[in-house]
């Protein structure tokens, strides 16, 4: 370390060190919540440093998840801020992006940004940032909120699934987008053709066949190829939300090599959950879009792998277990990730070949760049802040609904085995929870950085 470097305060040391160049042996010295210095591993310990000796386990950079429903303040019986967070923190995830529905209000006026983020202030146990909403009737908010330092807006262009958050037609659509682009904001978008599912079958019931039908892939792709003409004629910022079917992935990369800035994201039930193994009358497994078949979920891994899709994010979308009726048409369609997201996609990354160096890529690096926020999240590299998870690859536990600190404990994994058990989290060089045990709230409010 250079002598303008503070001196360290705490040093991890770990035979599995996850860093940008790969994984190696290393010790990670941290002072004042930042990385100084990533040292070789037998390095001496600094004078007055605090020594923490992972042996074999990996330490990871806090996953960065940018598709949360938290639902609070207005519908905290579904989830809230602190059950979220902490079950955020168990899972390894240090900072993740609150999505602007769900909440009443939800957060399309900065006044609405306000209050979420006074009540969630005390509550969080990992650092929290805020989308806003782009909205038919808001456009006049979107300059202001982006001022205010939400990261982007969320827009749908099929109904949401709550009537204060209408979606926008082809022709609001286009006017949102202009006045984003017009400050180069980033729009994400649920990115399903409203035409398409009014044309599907609409059966209703138990079986989720029916349920599969009813949410066609066309509806996905055909938005998705108008969401990227649309970004390409206005030379906008779009991001892809939740994508969950294949057929949409070689217009995405024609896109991209004709230069549109289009970014995409899938989540971790359509990687490791396919239709074939759902239930009829299990809407635990109900999400919009849908989980669809294991052909499909082939094709998903394959464009991580190339680099088609960017990122993982686990779009947590809770509810009481009431509204997981039988009925796949009625039910709430949502699914509740935070805790397993990194144990999910690690066991079925394994198993097709892939290393935590790529998990870390999709889960962290990437969704912290989509975010803005690669100078702080994201890596292990001198200058990011000191947030880490503590991953013992190679143990095993079974998803038990008792165990999770989402605030409705229901889950579609309970009862998988899962490789991946997350030891402990760290923000800023403190550790926030080890082996279920939480410190006090020390997450921050996080601002887009300008």
């Amino acid at each position: 370390m250079s002598g303008t470097e503070p001196e360290a305060e705490l040093v991890l040391r770990s035979t599995h060190v996850i860093t940008p160049e790969g994984t190696r042996a290393a010790s990670v010295a941290v002072a004042a919540g930042r990385i100084t210095a990533v040292l070789p591993y037998d390095a001496p310990v600094p004078a007055g440093a605090r020594l923490e000796d992972l042996g074999d386990d990996a330490l990871l950079p806090g996953l960065v998840d940018t598709h949360v429903h938290v639902n609070d303040p207005g519908r905290t019986e579904w989830e809230g801020f602190w059950t979220a967070t902490r079950a955020a923190a168990a899972g390894g995830i240090t900072t993740l992006v609150d999505m602007p529905l769900n909440s009443l209000p939800p957060t399309t006026t900065v006044g609405h940004l306000r209050t979420k983020r006074a009540v969630a202030a005390d509550q969080a146990h990992v650092d929290v940032g805020f989308w806003g909403g782009a909205l038919p009737d808001n456009l006049q908010d979107l300059r202001p909120l982006h001022e205010a330092g939400v990261f982007g807006f969320k827009a749908f262009l099929s109904p949401s699934g709550v009537e204060e958050f209408p979606p926008l037609d082809r022709r609001q659509l286009a006017r949102a987008l202009a006045e984003i682009a017009s400050f180069d904001g980033l729009l994400v978008v649920h990115a399903e053709d409203p035409h398409h599912l009014d044309a599907a079958p609409q059966h209703g019931g138990p079986r989720y066949a029916d349920f599969l039908a009813s949410r066609p892939r066309d509806a996905e792709d055909t938005a998705v190829a108008h969401l990227v003409e649309q970004a390409e004629r206005l030379h906008a910022r779009v991001h892809v939300l939740h994508l969950s079917s294949s057929g949409a992935l070689p217009l995405i990369a024609a896109a991209r090599a004709r230069g549109v800035r289009v970014t995409v994201e899938t989540c971790p039930h359509y990687l490791t959950l396919t239709a074939e193994e759902v239930p009829d009358g299990a809407s635990e497994f109900k999400c919009c879009p849908p989980i669809r078949e294991s052909a499909n979920q082939d094709l998903l891994w394959q464009a991580l792998a190339d680099g088609t899709v960017d990122c993982v994010v686990t779009d947590h979308s809770p509810s009481t277990a009431d509204l997981k009726t039988d009925d796949f048409a009625t039910a709430w369609g949502g699914i509740s990730g935070l805790q397993l997201s990194l144990p999910a996609v690690w066991t079925e990354a394994r198993a097709r070949g892939h290393g935590l160096e790529d998990v870390v890529r999709w889960m962290s690096t990437r969704t912290a760049r989509l975010a803005g926020l690669e100078a702080r999240k994201g890596a292990i590299a001198p200058g990011r802040d000191a947030d880490f998870a503590v991953l013992a690859p190679d143990e095993t536990f079974t998803v038990d609904p008792a165990a999770l600190h989402h605030r409705n404990r229901v889950t579609a994994y309970a009862g998988r085995t899962l490789y991946g058990v997350v030891r402990s989290s760290w923000l800023r060089g403190e550790r926030i929870v080890a082996d279920g045990e939480f410190t006090a709230p020390k997450g921050r409010l996080l601002t887009r950085p300008r």
